[in-house]
């Protein structure tokens, strides 16, 4: 199994401040959670097994994309009080992420992958995206880093 299992999984992390959001009475901390960890359970239900880190981190990846997204529409509906309950709340989801790459960072890991696979033009987006994002994984925006991909091979 994986290294994980010597250290508390991240979904138990996340069961754990749950409690401590319940006894606290963190509101929105409870409601994120909770709603993570339903998310949790249905990606364990739709694989049908136990949903492991990584597992755990596209749930994670994929509920902080779609707040990014309700975010930029709040704020063109000039939904000032919405746009402050989903910041919050990504705040919360973000924090069960690993530090989050730097442009910097994801350029030089992008340029990396091109060079290894001597990617010549934005044709090759998708080989250069196939082996560059697993490697990114929960570390940086899948948008930012398909924005960097397009740039480099754009400039080739």
């Amino acid at each position: 199994m994986s290294p994980s299992n010597q250290e508390t999984r991240l979904e138990d992390k996340i069961r754990e401040a749950l409690k401590r959001a319940l006894k606290q009475q963190q509101k929105v901390e409870v409601s994120t959670l909770r709603l993570l960890l339903a998310e949790i359970k249905n990606a364990e239900i739709a694989q049908q097994k136990p949903a492991d880190d990584n597992k755990v981190l596209d749930v994670i990846g994929r509920e902080v994309k779609r707040h990014r997204e309700s975010i930029e529409a709040f704020k063109k509906g000039n939904r000032g009080d919405l746009v402050a309950q989903e910041e919050a709340e990504l705040t919360i989801l973000m924090s069960y992420l690993p530090e989050q790459m730097g442009r910097a960072e994801i350029v030089t890991a992008a340029q990396r992958v091109v060079e290894a696979i001597g990617a010549k033009s934005p044709n090759d987006k998708g080989k250069v995206m196939a082996q560059l994002m697993p490697k990114l994984k929960g570390k940086a925006d899948g948008k930012e880093v398909s924005d960097i991909v397009s740039e480099l091979l754009a400039a080739r």
